[in-house]
C-alpha cells in the first residue's frame, strides 16, 4: 500500500464511522497490507486486494467472545 492510500484509509474511516480516533498505519515488513487502530487499540488488519488491474481494500476484525461478555 502506498503512503497516500493509507493516509485515504484513515480519512475514509473517521468519516464513515464518525470517528477521528481510527487510524491506519504500516505494517513492518509487509507492503499488502496495514494495521487498523481505535485510539492505541489495535483492531484489525487492512489488506490490499489487486485484480485485473482494479484495487480494493478488505478490512477484518476478528471479535473474541470474551470480549463480547460485558455487553450480554
Amino acid at each position: 500500500m502506498t503512503k497516500e492510500e493509507i493516509e485515504n484509509l484513515t480519512k475514509y474511516l473517521r468519516a464513515k464511522f464518525a470517528n477521528p480516533a481510527f487510524e491506519v498505519r504500516v505494517r513492518p515488513k509487509k507492503t499488502d497490507s496495514a494495521e487498523v487502530y481505535l485510539g492505541e487499540e489495535f483492531i484489525g488488519v487492512m489488506y490490499l486486494d489487486e485484480d485485473e488491474g482494479e484495487r480494493s481494500f478488505n478490512f477484518q476484525m476478528a471479535i473474541l467472545d470474551i470480549d463480547l461478555e460485558e455487553y450480554a
